[in-house]
């Protein structure tokens, strides 16, 4: 159940996310001084902790969807396996976020 309610809140930061990522492409074909604008945004502490929180939604909702598409292909229903799905789901969307913020920044040089 409450991993229910973790699902439906990250589908509502996606919502926002998507509008910070349509900015980001608005800005990049506007010209440099819009996109600096939003590169210092991201850039900041805040503007990181919001990317890196739509990154997390990103890969929650992505195994999760995953989950459920192994529902629908009938497996998965026993307390157990339901039980190994559901923390799957919770520990793969905060582990994939780590590394693809630590493969980010080793490819970034740290920027």
């Amino acid at each position: 159940m409450m991993l229910s309610i973790v699902h439906r809140g990250t589908g509502i930061a996606l919502y926002f996310g998507t509008l910070l990522l349509a900015w980001w492409l608005i800005a990049a074909a506007s010209g440099p001084t819009a996109y600096a604008h939003v590169q210092a945004f991201t850039s900041s502490f805040i503007g990181r902790l919001i990317v890196f929180g739509y990154t997390w939604a990103l890969l929650h909702h992505l195994l999760s969807g995953i989950r459920h598409f192994v529902w629908d292909l009938g497996y998965g229903f026993k307390a157990n396996e339901r039980e190994a799905l559901t923390w799957g789901a919770l520990i793969g969307g905060i582990s994939l976020t780590v590394l693809v913020w630590i493969t980010a920044y080793v490819i970034g040089g740290g920027r």
